[in-house]
């Protein structure tokens, strides 16, 4: 990533949740968004898959209603930091059983961007006067996500 996106990304954690991060922690941002993605479209791909299809539709994802508030709310931030053209790099697909149609290829960075604003404010529950992640910050928010996605 460029030294304009990490500025950017840096930005970003910061209007979310008011978060000082740095280069190591945006290594772990991006295992964590390719993680969570592949997660979505693992789930997603073995709907498409019971449905009889081998497209895999924005519908088959595992969108909550929380997950969908933090996409409306990284619209709002993306207009403010303009993030979104770099998560459209991060949003890599694996390899699933079911193809994404475009559409949902579409949506995958503003998925990132919730995913990221979830993230973002995730930190902030787990310690409300959290500034700097830390490594253990980092182990207990991917340890809830990974109960719940």
């Amino acid at each position: 990533m460029t030294v304009m996106g990490v500025a950017r990304f840096e930005r970003f954690f910061r209007a979310a949740a008011g978060l000082n991060i740095d280069k190591s922690d945006l290594k772990r941002y991006n295992d964590f968004i390719d993680q969570k993605l592949y997660d979505l479209l693992l789930m997603g791909a073995a709907v498409a898959k019971a449905n009889r299809r081998d497209v895999l539709e924005p519908h088959d994802l595992p969108i909550t209603k929380g997950l969908q508030e933090c996409v409306h709310r990284f619209r709002r931030l993306d207009e403010e930091v303009e993030v979104e053209p770099l998560l459209e790099r991060l949003a890599r697909r694996p390899p699933l059983d079911a193809t994404p149609s475009e559409e949902t290829e579409h949506r995958l960075p503003e998925i990132a961007g919730g995913l990221s604003v979830a993230l973002a404010e995730a930190f902030k529950i787990i310690d409300p006067k959290l500034k700097n992640p830390q490594t253990r910050h980092w182990e207990h928010v991917t340890s809830l996500f990974d109960l719940l996605i």
